[in-house]
Parts: C-alpha cells; structure tokens; sequence
C-alpha cells in the first residue's frame, strides 16, 4: 500500500516537472517568435522552432487574406519558398478557420476534409496533423498553425493544449510583423510625397521670390507707403518656404550609409551592364548607352562631402554672431567655453547645418532672461560639443519622438506665427531628423538629456516666455534649477585634431569663455 502511494507521488511530482519544463518552453518560445517583425523571417522562425517544441516533421502557419477569400502560407520546397493559396473553406486548415476549433487528424488520408494538394506542391507525405485556430485580441480569426506528422505517434488532447498556448504569441508576432509591414510601405510613401513636394516648391519659390522683387521695383512708394511692409512680410515668409525645401532635401539626399551602399551597388552592376553593351562601332547605340548613363547618375548620384580641418572656436563665434542677428531684440545670455586648439575633420556645411539648428533649437526653447552654454570638451572617444540651455525641458511624450522627422513639440499654430529664433518658434520639425540624417552619414552621433519644468508638465501647459513674469519662481536662479536639455554632438577621435589638455604648453593660454549678452 505504502509503495503504491510512493508510486503514485513520484508520478504525480513527475507529471508537474513535466508541465513546468512545457511552460519554460513556450515561454522561451513566445519571447523569441515575439521578437522578430520581419515577415519573411518569422515564417521561418516560427516553422522551425515549433516543429522542433512539438516533435513534429513539419510545421506551417497559413493566414487569411480577406480580399481573395484564402488562406496562404509560405512553405519550403526541396527547391525554393513559394506561397501556397486556397480557399478559405477548403481542407482541414479551411474546417478549422471556419469554424474555430483545433482539430486532431490521426489519419489525415482517411478524413474527407483533408486538401492534399499542398501535400503534392511540397511533395511531402502527411499521416497525421494537429491544426488549431490563430485569434488575436479583439475577436477575429487570422490564420491557422498545424504541426504535422508527429514524431512519437499520434497527437494527443496534451498536444492540442500545448499548441494553443504557443497559437496565441505566435498571433501577436504575426500581426506585429503585418503593422511592421504596413508602416514600411507608409513610410516610404511619406516618402514619395515629400519628395515631390519638396521638388514642386523649387521652380515656384524661385518664380514667386523674382516677381515679389520686380513688383516692389514697379510699384511708387510715393504713392503707396505701405508697400514696403507687405513687401517685407511676404519676402520671409517665402524665405521659410526656401529654408524648408533646403531642409527636406537634405534629408532626403543624405541617406544612412546602409542604404547609400546598397544604391551604389545597384549604379555600379547597372553601370557595368551599361559597358558591356557599349558597341563602340555603333555611334546610335552608344549615344543611347550614354544617355542611360547620364540618367543613373542623375538619378541616385549621392552628393559628395568635401572634408576639410575647421578651427571650432572661431567657428562657434560665427555661428553666435549670425544667431544674434537672427534674435534681434531677445533677452538671452549664451556662453561658449571651447580651448582655441580643437580642431574638427568635417564637411564645413554640413557642421554649420548641424551645430546651428542645436544652437537655435536651445534659443527657441529658452525663455527671456534665460541661460544658454556652449561647451567643448576632449574625451577617450573623441571630440564633445554640447549645447545645454535652461528653458523648458522636452515632455515625456515628446523625448523618443523629436528625430523621428517632421515632428515638432508646440502647437503648429503656434511655431507657424513665430519667426526663427522666437520662444517658443520650434519650427516644422525638419532640423533635428537632418541632424539625425547627417550623422548616420559622417559618422559622429548624437544624445541628449532633458528635464521638463514641473510647473508645465504637458504640452498644453505654456511657459511665460520671460523669467520674470513667471508666477511659479521667485528669480533668475529658481529657473535655472527646473528644466532644460542638454544636446551632445560626439565626433570620433580620428576626426578631431586637438591636443589633451595636459599636452598643452604652459605658455598657452587658458581655454577662453565668451559670455553673450542677446
């Protein structure tokens, strides 16, 4: 009696380690499917982990396409992958769609629901087969996973409950990696839009800026005094159009690396097939030839950078002398703190592009009486530049938006009625995603901290604009301890030319600081 009951103990124990070992798999299985949003690579990553946690030959996963009314998959031959198709209601995997309930098939051949015409396109051999429905969260059936032919014999109702726990991670991947999809092919077509625009303004700024000049020569001013001031108000606002066409255009010519290699490897096989055409015997066919090559180049020729050694400090100072122009009447106090010997290996443009639209974001987001410092420091990696100003700070909502392009974090009409430089401006979002461009092109990276004023934690909640006229701190210094942010341009060390700080003669003078007062 007494061993029976020990038997029975052990076997019991047995059976929960068991259970506990399938629920460490379908974990571990469910992080690794849910990981991955690439389609053509989940189909495969779902197909062979399952069969290998069911014990199976065989695994697929077939997905209803609601415009034709099918099911299709993505199966291996001993060939190549090609994507089956059949009706809905066809075949163990239609039943089971239909109708939402697994289903266990010992004798697939014997059951007269069984399609065996994939079975025939994969020339593969199905004795028995477990299928059960893909549900996702609100209701609706995706798909269907079946395991087939079973290793050990044949599938069991254990079976059935282990592969419905697996169906519902592998439901969340597969609709994780269709809105993957989906936003790709958004994506490139915001794209397609924007470069179309941006190429659409060129020809009418051009037309529109030359006619409001012409006008403003025609008109007598004698006569009509307040030409001048229409005149000037219309110029600005075409020359926002223009800085912006010159900001998407960037953007969009300065592709990541990746990407511009890829292209590249596409001109130059096109190129080469080009060549092996070109029949110099054969003026019409040459002429041809090089009209299609003339045309590639036009098409994907990436535009070159041309390095050179900048001297940081004096080129700081310029930047603040053209942003204190640019602020006109603002009450700001900007310092610089950079040692006269850092030097940068940069393209000068595009360090003037990058370097100015942080210094201007830090000024538009500063209120009056604020604070703004400039800082170059030498580190193990390279050269640091940042930018850190005690405005506002960036909300929570905002912080892993803010490169993402055309993103800007005040009111549109807002920014839209505010010139350049103003509190508040923060413009159409198109300065940091060509920073974030630029880098992924040259190589330096780009960080920041922030830490958003308590007294307005939302984007709704608005700064006064002037220190002083804020109700929630008593002076300057109360501001300066509530928010901000601070922008870190970091450039590797093989493109800065600077000696560490105590490399430097005694004899040299110290770093200098520059204090503006805008």
């Amino acid at each position: 009696m007494n061993e029976k009951r020990h038997t029975s103990s052990h076997e019991k124990v047995k059976a929960l380690e068991n259970q506990l070992d399938q629920h460490r798999m379908v974990m571990d299985l469910g992080r690794v499917i849910v990981s991955e949003i690439d389609m053509d690579v989940l189909f495969d990553v779902i197909m062979d982990r399952t069969r290998h946690f069911m014990g199976t030959e065989k695994c697929s996963v077939f997905i209803f396409d609601s415009e034709e009314n099918e099911l299709w998959s993505r199966v291996s031959t001993d060939l190549e992958t090609n994507e089956i198709r059949f009706s809905a209601h066809k075949g163990i995997c239609g039943w089971v769609f239909q109708n939402r309930e697994p289903q266990i098939i010992n004798d697939a051949y014997g059951d007269s629901r069984f399609y065996p015409g994939v079975d025939q396109k994969t020339h593969f051999k199905t004795r028995n087969m477990l299928c059960v429905p893909l549900i996702n969260r609100r209701g609706d059936c995706i798909g269907t996973l079946q395991v087939i032919n079973k290793s050990t014999g044949p599938f069991t109702p254990d079976d059935q409950e282990l592969l419905l726990a697996v169906s519902h991670y592998i439901t969340i991947a597969l609709e994780n990696a269709k809105l993957y999809d989906d936003l790709k092919v958004l994506d490139k077509a915001k794209e397609r839009v924007i470069n179309h625009l941006s190429h659409e303004l060129k020809t009418p700024l051009a037309v529109l800026a030359a006619t409001f000049g012409r006008l403003y020569q025609l008109v007598n001013q004698d006569e009509n005094p307040s030409v001048s001031k229409t005149y000037q108000r219309g110029r600005r606002q075409i020359e926002r159009l223009v800085d912006l066409e010159v900001k998407i255009d960037d953007i969009l010519n300065q592709r990541p690396v990746a990407e511009q290699l890829r292209i590249l490897s596409i001109i130059e096989n096109a190129a080469d097939l080009v060549d092996a055409f070109n029949d110099l015997s054969d003026p019409q066919k040459k002429e041809i030839l090089d009209l299609i090559a003339q045309r590639l180049d036009a098409l994907f020729a990436i535009s070159k950078t041309k390095l050179e050694n900048i001297r940081l400090k004096p080129f700081l100072e310029n930047l603040l002398q053209e942003a204190q122009v640019g602020m006109g009447k603002r009450d700001l106090e900007i310092t610089l703190r950079v040692d006269s010997d850092f030097q940068l290996l940069m393209d000068r443009s595009v360090l003037e592009k990058v370097l100015s639209g942080i210094l201007k974001n830090a000024i538009e987001n500063t209120p009056d009486e604020g604070l703004v410092e400039i800082r170059a420091d030498l580190s193990d990696t390279g050269l640091e530049v940042a930018f850190q100003d005690y405005g506002v700070g960036i909300t929570k909502t905002n912080r892993d938006l803010i490169f993402g392009g055309f993103f800007h974090t005040q009111d549109t009409d807002m920014y839209s009625s505010k010139r350049p430089y103003q509190f508040n401006a923060g413009g159409a979002g198109a300065d940091l995603l060509r920073i974030k461009v630029f880098s992924e092109r040259m190589g330096f990276s780009v960080s920041f901290e922030t830490r958003r004023c308590p007294y307005i934690p939302t984007d709704t909640d608005l700064c006064s604009g002037r220190i002083s006229d804020c109700k929630f701190i008593k002076d300057r210094d109360g501001c300066l301890t509530t928010g901000g942010s601070t922008f870190c341009v970091s450039f590797a060390k093989e493109t800065t030319n600077a000696r560490q700080p105590d490399q430097i003669p005694s004899t040299a003078a110290p770093s200098a600081q520059r204090r503006l007062s805008l």
